[in-house]
């Protein structure tokens, strides 16, 4: 069902690049080249605040490159992109969440030798206690390591990993460790949070509870775009999809109009069953 911002989206016309009511995200003329393969060429694309974008195309499409870019992974060879009307382009990787735009990984970044909490905490910003002038006054940090510590432990019950706290994130299945990235990035308190196929390789019961934490987020004011391959996920759960092939956007808009869209089907099955489906 769609949110009360993605109803705000109703009316806007389902096409590449189209304007949005209130925009978060908006990035125009990104690219990005490996040698001679154009990766990337975003012409203009808009995210719409406080609802649930997805982002599907073909493998190969761009998807995860674009994230990259917007989030200071790897340079673009040219584009601006803003979030929140502030440029971000040229900002560092580490410099990026500290606007409110977070992002998770497809191959999850848990560290794997630290406990769930210690994974969780070193999430949080400003800590005292990595200053070399205030680290050697415990009084500086430890009421705010407390805090921290409580925050954490309070995000890993939402998540339903308290009971792990203590264990290192290696022994974590697969799914709890996209639950733990998930928890993770919430430290940092963002407004906009990338999700790279945050349900690629879940069990069917994390799947489910990973939607209910997308929505909640959503619910609460939050902004998620994220990547998937899962059409089933994409058209339960999203306010808005836009489509990738070959680097460019090439259909945006509704669920139900993407599920129909002669762009998009072909970008996932190729030209050729038109071909078939006339001949």
């Amino acid at each position: 069902m769609p949110s009360s911002a993605g109803a705000a989206l109703a009316p806007i016309a389902a096409e590449p690049g189209v304007a949005k009511p209130d925009p978060i995200l908006s990035v125009s003329g990104l690219r990005k080249n490996f040698g001679g393969l154009l990766a990337v060429h975003v012409e203009h694309l808009e995210v719409q605040r406080g609802t649930i974008t997805a982002l599907i195309g073909p493998n190969g499409a761009g998807k995860t490159t674009m994230f990259n870019l917007l989030t200071g992974f790897d340079r673009a060879d040219g584009g601006r992109w803003s979030f929140d009307g502030e440029p971000l382009e040229g900002m560092l990787a580490y410099q990026v969440p500290r606007t409110g735009l977070v992002r998770t990984f497809q191959l999850t970044k848990a560290l794997a030798k630290m406990t769930v909490l210690d994974n969780m905490t070193l999430a949080a910003p400003g800590q005292r206690g990595e200053r070399l002038r205030d680290c050697l006054v415990p009084p500086l940090w430890r009421q705010q390591e407390r805090e921290i510590a409580g925050r954490a432990d309070a995000l890993l019950e939402r998540f339903n990993l308290g009971h792990m706290r203590g264990d290192y994130a290696g022994t974590l299945s697969g799914g709890q460790r996209k639950l733990l990235e998930m928890a993770r990035a919430l430290m940092v308190g963002p407004r906009l949070l990338l999700l790279d196929e945050p349900t690629a390789g879940v069990n069917p019961a994390l799947v489910q509870s990973i939607l209910g934490h997308v929505r909640e987020l959503r619910d609460a004011g939050m902004t998620v775009m994220f990547v998937e391959h899962d059409m089933d996920v994409v058209m339960g759960i999203s306010d808005w999809v836009v489509c990738m092939a070959e680097g460019q956007v090439i259909a945006e808009g509704p669920p139900g109009s993407i599920a129909t869209n002669d762009a998009v089907i072909d970008a996932y099955l190729g030209a050729k069953r038109t071909e078939e489906a006339t001949g």
